[in-house]
């Protein structure tokens, strides 16, 4: 037999290495793109050439693979060093990349040409070109050969090189960076998010599709509306000066209307201005106008643009464009690619869950526990050893036998008893230790010194005494002891190898590890200010040792943590992004901010570090359009070239905004499920436990084993039986925990499903109703059984009669109307004279509807009660805020007449009348409800995300303290200097410089201690103006010093971090858990229902489902006219001319001449005449009937009739026709 074994297991082996041999060339296909080999390339080489042969092992070399990618990190390492300037100019560095571009260049071209020989150039299955990233590679080798042909071609000829403006085409030498992402595709954890992104491309070009149709319909809205009316500014008379106030930009103005008027004396509105940003933003044409339109829709300078609109035209009515833009466009179709990507991700990890991997978290923490508990086992059964045989075995060694012994014993004996003596000891010792550790008195102390060392790190300040520096430093000296002493503690009872099991030590001992080493190289002087604030605020992770005994805060972290690999693998396609359009911009932008004004634009690419700020700026959407704007500026204003350059910026800001971005929030919501999913398995497993303790309690132990035996296999039997769907078998652990409620641990009801649902009763009718239907209807409360205000018993008349009035649903539509006309009352009132006429009328309004409310709380509590029993009228809380709004409303009549403050905080606390409408609508009340429970639970998160702010602050306070000083006069750097008065230099203003005193002052946002640092961090955190708080930062030099221009670049890494672990990532968590719990709701209602939601959907749509009408006319005339109308042919020729349409709509623009506007109007004419056919056509296919019975029909028959009546008024009076802008609807009518 053992011949036999040792005869097999080299055939065992054998397979092994076969296996992993496949698995190599698997590798081998995946590295070179899957590639076969085919029988000839190129027409030239078989698979027996020896040239082709080579060329095959090169590429299949794993080596070679490598050389490729460390080439392609070089490369991106030369393009980030290679310094762009303005013009021609350059210096050494440069042209030594320049140079060793040449090498790079070889490098690739020579990968092409070999691939191409090895696999085929394109015509076969597999070939060089049939793979997207060899594409990829190929234009960029094609793109350098060519510029290198080109450029000897011309030094031969002796042209000279023009590099002024031109696009150049080192820019797509950046694209080169995208060739690792074939490496890193190879990462799991990366597969699921790039799989995700490209899943979701498909559903996503489909928003995008929808986002554009969007943005032309309210550019040509735009245009119609708003063409030319932003040209006109102040100036001062005579001069090409515009007249604005202290450090203002120049704003559009009306010289009749309602606009703006020129308040600045000697100042005159006037056309002949470019427009707001130097002419980038308005209306004039199509294009501009889209541009205007995305601008808006990204929601970044939105209100500019309407108050711009506001002074040309006045502020009447052109917030009736810009609300629905922004509520349609910003708030719900742009959030349309959350939900895509959120649904694709899910998707990915459910696939990768179904692979078990949620399966392996909850089995490691299981392992975690059995682990804990089997250390606890060996640690108790020690400690009642040592105990057992403590008492007797010290003693022993102590006695008279012992001095005899020592005489006796010699050298070697002598020896291993004191070792033995010592071993005793030692393991004496570690149980007494062992046992004072696991107690939680030895925890709270512990806590109590973490608390002690935030608070020494949260004091530390701004001008702070010396005696509590010192107080500080030995504070921490003596903590950081104490720590150690702990670690050491800790390790000397469990051992290093039971010590580090725990994740909480390694963190512990990473920590104080780190503590040493702060205080070792600070006593040394060998730290930079930095690196020494991070090591010192690392102490201030211990706070998070709080979540060991708190489960579902710890369980948050632990979901966190297991998502770290997810968040890192996203962080790494994030920085490749971010990487790829900063080497882009510095090829395109770099050198190029140089205007004439003199004025630096701090966000800018003319280095590697500058270009990576000024994209992750333009990723968080704060004033991203005014570094496009630069941009455009750069290259020569709003014209042809110049204009091109938004593109950059474009698809910079949709690919990572709300494509990459968007992937946190789908990994936040992914994470808060997994969360709760812990939480309540832990939960069932703690009720679990309990039962069992009470069971153990009431009955003997067999008894209670074999009936809970018992209870299982029923359960499990029944399971079986009726095929119980995955969800409500889960219920089966829910039965167990609730068996300890009944006496009888066999309750006489059955299990979860037989009798405790009542069926709904289905009314009958031809057809039978969907579940949703059924559910809507609310039974109406029934009568309480107690009497109300002790006088109406249950069998009283008149609170029947009030009973059945309260439940009528007339009356509960006639409280609905008055709700919206007091609330429409109080948003007419004047708020500027009380005592006006329109006040006094609705103060007699206001006293009918209290009268009603009041009515209707009578009504009420007369029927239910006011808050003695069980079901009255104040034990809901929907009814208590009603009551507090009448109560209030009540209060400011009767008090009407006394001036006192207190009567005008009631009349605010009116306008929460609204919130009555809440109780009376179902579906409102679902989302106030979830807004509540929320809250409730939101504690944890806002709990890490305060700490983790806190933290942040800490180190902010070390980094930045007294650091954001400046004087107004920029040359003078100390208080000392800032003194006396300067001359201040002033654009846009008749004098060149004003006399100005000198101010010292501080940044409005600041770290001058822990409290200040939060609140910076925090406006931070929602992205609002950190651009001008980070410069401000890089500026800072010494404490109560100015600032210095760009002196510590580095430190934009604080910030950076903190916006992607805040901002992007806990903030999504408070988004993510506001998603999760509305879905929890939602299903909260079927929680008793056997069947999951996909089986519930099916339902319904099978009870939904009908059979299409189809109207088809018999009269033959009619027939052929329907025929006609609903052939496919006759479809796309009116989507043909409806994007006509559009395009004519879009050619006006600014300034056009005569003849285009006759054009426009004569094409107009025509579109209306042929939409109006269009329309009678169907109207004599379907008939009346049938053709307003489609929505889309309804829709067509109000823009041919606007446009028939715009038609007819500009024929009748051409004055009307620059305003008649109801055609313009035309392009909404895009009917896919």
């Amino acid at each position: 037999m053992a011949a036999n074994a040792e005869a097999a297991k080299p055939v065992i082996m054998n397979e092994e290495e076969l296996k992993r041999k496949q698995r190599e060339k698997l590798k081998k296909l995946q590295a070179t793109g899957g590639n076969p080999r085919p029988a000839r390339t190129l027409f030239l080489f078989t698979l027996k050439n020896p040239f082709r042969k080579a060329c095959i092992n090169i590429v299949e070399w794993k080596t070679f693979e490598i050389i490729i990618l460390l080439t392609i990190f070089a490369n991106c390492v030369a393009l980030a060093v290679f310094l762009p300037m303005p013009g021609e100019d350059s210096n050494n560095t440069n042209t030594s990349l320049e140079s060793l571009e040449y090498i790079f260049m070889i490098i690739f071209t020579l990968e092409c040409f070999l691939k191409i020989v090895a696999y085929g150039f394109v015509f076969h299955e597999g070939a060089y070109l049939r793979n997207c990233w060899n594409i990829l590679d190929f234009v960029i080798v094609f793109m350098g050969l060519f510029t290198f042909a080109v450029d000897t071609i011309n030094k031969i000829a002796d042209v000279p090189v023009e590099k002024g403006g031109g696009f150049d085409m080192k820019a797509l030498r950046a694209f080169r960076v995208l060739r690792p992402l074939r490496l890193v595709s190879g990462v799991p954890s990366l597969q699921v998010v790039m799989n995700s992104i490209l899943k979701a491309m498909l559903p996503l070009l489909h928003i995008a599709l929808l986002v554009f149709l969007l943005v032309t319909i309210y550019a040509i809205m735009g245009l119609e509306l708003f063409k030319c009316k932003m040209h006109k500014t102040c100036y001062y008379v005579d001069t090409d000066i515009y007249a604005t106030a202290d450090a203002e930009l120049p704003a559009p103005c009306a010289q009749a209307g309602n606009g703006r008027r020129c308040m600045i004396n000697g100042s005159e509105c006037r056309p002949g201005w470019e427009g707001p940003n130097n002419g980038i933003t308005h209306f004039d044409n199509i294009g501009f106008a889209m541009l205007t339109v995305y601008q808006c829709i990204t929601m970044e300078g939105w209100t500019k643009v309407l108050y711009w609109l506001n002074d040309a035209i006045g502020n009447e009515w052109p917030w009736l464009y810009f609300v629905p833009l922004i509520l349609v466009g910003s708030f719900f179709v742009l959030n349309l690619v959350l939900g895509v990507l959120s649904g694709e991700f899910t998707k990915e990890r459910e696939k990768a869950r179904s692979r078990g991997e949620f399966q392996k978290l909850r089995e490691r923490q299981q392992l975690d526990e059995d682990l804990h508990g089997y250390m606890e086992w060996i640690t108790h059964a020690e400690v009642l050893d040592a105990d057992r045989e403590g008492k007797g075995l010290l003693p022993l060694t102590s006695g008279d036998s012992e001095t005899d012994s020592l005489f006796d014993m010699e050298g070697k004996s002598q020896i291993i008893y004191y070792y033995r003596l010592a071993r005793r000891w030692n393991r004496f010792l570690r149980m007494k230790c062992l046992v004072y550790v696991k107690t939680k008195t030895f925890y709270w102390v512990v806590m109590f010194l973490v608390f002690l060392n935030t608070l020494t790190i949260a004091t530390e300040h701004h001008h702070q005494s010396e005696g509590l520096t010192s107080l500080q430093d030995v504070a921490s000296r003596i903590l950081l002891v104490l720590f150690v002493i702990e670690m050491f503690v800790k390790m000397y009872a469990l051992g290093p190898r039971a010590y580090f099991m725990s994740l909480f030590n390694r963190f512990d001992f990473f920590v104080v590890l780190c503590g040493i080493l702060e205080m070792i190289m600070l006593s040394t002087g060998a730290v930079a200010p930095l690196g020494f604030s991070v090591l010192r605020c690392i102490r201030l992770l211990r706070i998070l040792k709080v979540t060991k005994y708190w489960t579902s805060l710890s369980n948050l972290v632990a979901s966190l943590l297991n998502s770290v690999r997810s968040i890192a693998s996203l962080l790494l396609l994030l920085f490749l992004f971010i990487v790829i359009f900063s080497l882009l911009g510095m090829q395109v932008f770099g050198g190029k901010f140089n205007f004439s004004d003199n004025r630096p634009r701090r966000s800018n690419f003319d280095n590697f570090p500058q270009a990576l700020i000024s994209v992750f700026q333009i990723l968080t959407g704060e004033e991203w359009t005014s570094i496009m704007y630069n941009g455009i500026m750069a290259y020569g204003g709003p014209v042809i070239p110049g204009i091109l350059v938004a593109i950059y910026f474009i698809i910079l800001f949709v690919c990572g905004n709300y494509i990459l971005l968007n992937v946190f929030l789908a990994i936040a919501v992914d994470n808060l499920a997994e969360a709760e999913s812990l939480t309540s398995a832990q939960k069932e497993k703690a009720e679990e436990k309990l039962r069992r303790k009470l069971l153990r309690a009431k009955m003997p132990d067999k008894t209670d084993e074999e009936r809970e035996r018992i209870a299982k296999k029923l359960a499990e039997q029944r399971a079986k039986i009726e095929g119980m769907p995955t969800t409500a078998k889960l219920k089966v652990d829910e039965f167990e925990s609730n068996v300890n409620e009944v006496k009888d641990p066999f309750p006489p009801a059955d299990f979860p499903g037989d009798d405790e649902e009542v069926e709904p009763e289905i009314p009958i009718s031809p057809r039978p109703r969907p579940m949703a239907d059924l559910q809507l209807k609310e039974e109406a409360v029934p009568l309480p059984e107690a009497s109300s205000f002790f006088i109406f018993g249950p069998q009283n008349k008149f609170r029947k009669l009030c009973y059945k009035i309260i439940n009528a649903s007339s009356f509960t539509n006639l409280i609905l109307l008055f709700i919206l006309l007091s609330s429409i009352s109080l948003a007419a009132e004047d708020p500027i004279d009380p005592k006006s006429y329109r006040n006094q009328i609705l103060a007699y309004a206001d006293i009918v509807f209290t009268t009603v409310f009041t009515i209707e709380i009578v009504l009420k509590m007369t029927v239910y009660g006011a808050f003695m029993h069980e079901g009255s009228f104040c034990r809901n809380s929907f009814n208590i805020l009603d009551l507090i709004v009448v109560g209030v409303s009540l209060l400011s009549m009767g008090m009407e007449s006394s001036a006192i403050s207190v009567v005008k905080i009631l009349r605010v606390l009116r306008v929460l009348r609204p919130l009555r409408a809440i109780n009376r609508a179902k579906g409102l009340k679902h989302v106030v409800q979830c807004v509540f429970v929320a809250i409730k639970t939101i504690g944890n998160i806002v709990l890490v995300t305060m700490l983790l702010n806190f933290m942040f602050a800490c180190i902010g306070v070390q980094l930045f303290k007294g650091k954001f000083y400046s004087c107004t006069d920029p040359v003078k750097m100390t208080l000392e200097e800032c003194q006396g008065s300067f001359l201040k230099p002033m654009e846009n203003s008749l004098q060149d410089t004003v006399v100005a005193k000198r101010e010292w002052v501080n940044s409005d946002f600041n770290f001058d201690n822990v409290l200040y640092g939060m609140l910076a961090l925090f406006t931070v955190s929602t992205f609002e103006g950190w651009p001008k708080l980070l410069y401000r930062a890089i500026d800072s030099d010494n404490e109560d010093m100015g600032p210095v221009f760009n002196n510590r670049v580095d430190v934009s890494i604080f910030f950076i971090v903190y916006i992607i672990l805040i901002a992007f990532f806990m903030m999504n968590i408070f988004v993510g858990f506001v998603i999760v719990t509305f879905q929890e709701q939602g299903e909260q209602e079927y929680k008793d229902c056997e069947l999951d939601k996909n089986q519930r959907q099916c339902v319904q749509y099978a009870l939904k489902a009908r059979p299409l009408r189809c109207y088809i006319p018999k009269n033959p005339y009619q027939y052929r006219v329907w025929y006609i109308v609903t052939s496919c042919y006759f479809e796309y020729l009116m989507f043909f001319l409806i994007m006509l349409n559009t395009l004519c709509l879009g050619m006006q623009h600014c300034n056009q001449s005569d003849h285009v506007t006759k054009l426009s109007d004569t094409l107009n004419l025509i579109f209306t005449v042929l939409f109006t056919v269009e329309m009678i056509l169907k109207l004599m296919a379907f008939k009346a009937r049938g053709y307003f019975g489609d929505p889309w029909n309804v829709f067509d028959f109000i823009i041919v009739v606007g446009s028939v009546v715009d038609v007819i008024l500009s024929e009748v009076d051409t004055a009307l026709a620059s305003s008649g802008g109801l055609y313009c609807l035309h392009g909404c009518a895009v009917n896919i």
